[in-house]
C-alpha cells in the first residue's frame, strides 16, 4: 500500500492493500479539518449561460472554473478537494474531463472519485456535471 501525505492536512492512498491500483483517482482520501461541499457544477458561464454547446472539453473547463470559484468561496482549493463525482451523458467523455481535470487538480494527489453515466442532465444541451468534497486543514 503506498500512501501519500501532503504537507498539510490531507492522506492520499492510491491502492490500499488488497484492492486494484486506481487509474487516474484515489481509493481513499483521508482528511481533518471543515467539510465544504460543493453543488454539481455544469458549463454555465457567469451570467448562466451555457458554455461549448456540443463541446465536452469546453464545457468541462467551464465545470472546473465553477468549481474553482466555489471552493475560493469557501476559502477552499482543489488541493483541498478529497472527492470528485461525475454526471456524463457519455461515458466516452471520461479521458477528455480527465485531461481537463489535470489542468486544475494535481495529479500526483488526486481525489477519491465516482463516474456515473446518465440518460441526461437537467438541460439536453449540458454534457457534464462535477460535485466536489473538500477538506480545509485548520
Amino acid at each position: 500500500m503506498r500512501i501519500m501525505t501532503d504537507a498539510t492536512h490531507l492522506t492520499h492512498i492510491p491502492a490500499p492493500d488488497g484492492v486494484a491500483p486506481a487509474r487516474g483517482y484515489s481509493h481513499v482520501v483521508i482528511g481533518t479539518g471543515r467539510l465544504v461541499a460543493v453543488s454539481g457544477q455544469v458549463a454555465f458561464d457567469e451570467d448562466g449561460r451555457v458554455v461549448g454547446e456540443g463541446d465536452i472539453r469546453a464545457q468541462a473547463r467551464q465545470v472546473f472554473e465553477n468549481l474553482r470559484r466555489c471552493l475560493a468561496g469557501a476559502g477552499a482549493s482543489f488541493g483541498d478537494v478529497v472527492k470528485l463525482t461525475y454526471f456524463l451523458t457519455d461515458v466516452a467523455d471520461l479521458p477528455v474531463i480527465r485531461e481537463v481535470r489535470d489542468e486544475f487538480v494535481d495529479a500526483g494527489c488526486l481525489p477519491a472519485s465516482s463516474a456515473v453515466q446518465v440518460v441526461a442532465l437537467f438541460r439536453p444541451e449540458l454534457l457534464v456535471e462535477v460535485e466536489a468534497l473538500a477538506v480545509v486543514g485548520g
